[in-house]
């Protein structure tokens, strides 16, 4: 009777151990399948770390091969330059947006106005490209050759007016420096400064048209 009971414990356990052998297996195979063909969890990302996704997928290029009259300025969001590169498991939902900084400049003091001209709104996960066009309709000539324009790519909601860009006043050789977000939200910008700020220099209170005729402010400006 004793044997019998003593046959039918260990009987139990073996059979446990086998399970549970077989779940260890099943658990490991299926968390090395989560890391490398399983999508990125990020569900729970702070601003903080959004920005940071979007700074390693955001790229601002032009169309390899178009002709040179139709080269075009563009935003693009795509897979991110880092070693995680797997998609998203939860799409972010990112806005493109341009401004346009204007100069103004008298014999006593120098002003830089922003003026949002387009926002677009997209969702980005990493596992196709989004391109975003800059506006066609920017400032040309007399009108713009002190304007410059700022591209700048977040997460979340459109950028309420305490986080809108800080601008220094007055064109800067130092584009980085001229440009401060007060918010943790974005992830990528670029600056483009006016295309001659000598004629936005202080005591320059008239602005003169190019003299070639042609816009002062190309918006397909690499």
């Amino acid at each position: 009777m004793h044997t019998t009971r003593t046959r039918l414990r260990r009987g139990a356990l073996t059979a446990c151990s086998a399970a549970l052998a077989l779940l260890t297996a099943g658990c490991s195979k299926a968390s090395e399948t989560t890391q490398t063909g399983g999508c990125r969890a990020d569900g729970a990302w702070s601003a903080r770390q959004k920005a940071a996704w979007l700074r390693s997928a955001v790229s601002f290029r032009t169309p390899e091969g178009a002709a040179a009259p139709d080269v075009r300025m563009s935003v693009v969001v795509g897979a991110p330059r880092s070693a995680d590169a797997r998609r998203l498991c939860l799409p972010l939902e990112v806005q493109v947006e341009f401004w346009t900084l204007t100069t103004t400049t008298t014999t006593t003091s120098t002003r830089t106005d922003s003026s949002s001209v387009r926002r677009n709104r997209l969702t980005a996960d990493g596992g196709r490209s989004r391109t975003v066009g800059f506006p066609g309709d920017l400032p040309t000539g007399r009108e713009g050759v002190c304007v410059g324009v700022l591209a700048a790519v977040y997460a979340g909601e459109p950028l309420t007016g305490r986080e809108l860009p800080r601008v220094t006043p007055g064109p800067s050789a130092d584009a980085d420096a001229s440009v401060r977000f007060v918010t943790d939200r974005v992830g990528a910008y670029r600056l483009f400064p006016p295309p001659d700020p000598a004629r936005c220099a202080p005591g320059r209170s008239v602005v003169s048209p190019s003299s070639t005729g042609e816009p002062g402010w190309d918006p397909f400006h690499p």
